[in-house]
């Protein structure tokens, strides 16, 4: 799971940099009025940061001490309207229907069920669409022949906000993710 305290990256950023943290926040400085892509840029460029990095160091300077933004379904959902909330809460309990004991978790910004340590089945809300995001090795390939009627990438699977949810479909990817732990 993605670092949720930004200032837990400062100690690897200043043995990799060789530079004390007092240094990056100077050279922060330089660039302050800066737009983040600008900022990101600018550490990257002139310093070798890695993404990672200059992401913590710029989101963190900008005031943003954590990467954690929600902690329960709920409160990421709370800026979407009632459709997409009433279509996410059913993707999630046709998902866990046939294996209660799987969680729903906040990981990456983004509702995600798991097993245990496992990942099976993560959800984004965008404007215009549901991404369904299975975990485990070439799903979206073995489900290819069920799922020609949803736009799909390596990854992912679109579906409309207002979809009526195909439990059957959901349960059988969960079943083969959880096969495949």
């Amino acid at each position: 799971m993605a670092t949720a305290d930004r200032k837990s990256h400062f100690p690897s950023i200043e043995k990799r940099y060789g530079m004390p943290m007092a240094h990056w926040f100077k050279q922060m400085e330089r660039v302050a009025g800066k737009k983040y892509p600008e900022q990101i840029a600018f550490l990257r460029e002139n310093h070798g940061f890695s993404q990672a990095h200059a992401n913590a160091l710029v989101m963190y300077t900008r005031g943003s001490k954590s990467a954690k933004r929600f902690n329960t379904l709920d409160q990421y959902l709370a800026p979407f309207d009632p459709i997409k909330k009433k279509t996410v809460k059913a993707i999630f309990k046709a998902a866990k229907a046939k294996y209660p004991k799987m969680e729903i978790v906040i990981a990456w910004n983004h509702p995600q069920l798991k097993l245990g340590d496992d990942y099976i089945l993560g959800v984004s809300v965008l404007k215009n669409h549901i991404l369904l995001g299975p975990w485990g090795d070439k799903v979206i390939t073995r489900f290819a022949d069920r799922l020609v009627d949803y736009k799909t990438n390596k990854k992912t699977i679109q579906v409309p906000v207002d979809w009526k949810v195909n439990a059957k479909l959901l349960q059988d990817i969960v079943k083969d993710r959880v096969k495949e732990l």
